[in-house]
């Protein structure tokens, strides 16, 4: 079974950048490398949404109109990873985050807590 360990949250002020990291374990790289990846999140008393993904094998980049231009979603199949830069952090981006494989998901991982405050 496939698990997910993200990691990488924080308090942040608004305008502020945070790098998450998503590492896959019990796939070997080359099985990893197929999974089409995505970002999810998930606010206080909201439905876990799709925040950004990456499909495999085309490497195609699609994000929710919320985060557009500001999130960027990259992946290292080498070190089972995936990565979200985001930037120019607001307040509505305050959720716990997590990574899973797009349209068939894993065991969610526990996820990192993502606060934009000042």
């Amino acid at each position: 079974q496939v698990q997910f360990v993200e990691s990488g949250g924080g308090l942040v002020q608004p305008g502020g950048s945070l790098s998450l990291s998503c590492v896959a374990s019990g796939a070997s790289g080359s099985l990893f490398s197929t999974y089409s990846m995505s970002w999810y999140r998930q606010a206080p008393g909201k439905e876990r949404e799709l925040v950004a993904s990456i499909s495999s094998p085309s490497g195609r980049l699609n994000y929710a109109e919320s985060v557009q231009g500001r999130f960027t979603i990259s992946r290292d199949n080498a070190k089972n990873t995936v990565y979200l830069q985001m930037n120019s952090l607001k307040s509505e981006d305050t959720a716990v985050y997590y990574c899973n494989r797009r349209f068939t998901a894993f065991a969610w991982g526990q996820g990192t807590q993502v606060t934009v405050s000042s």
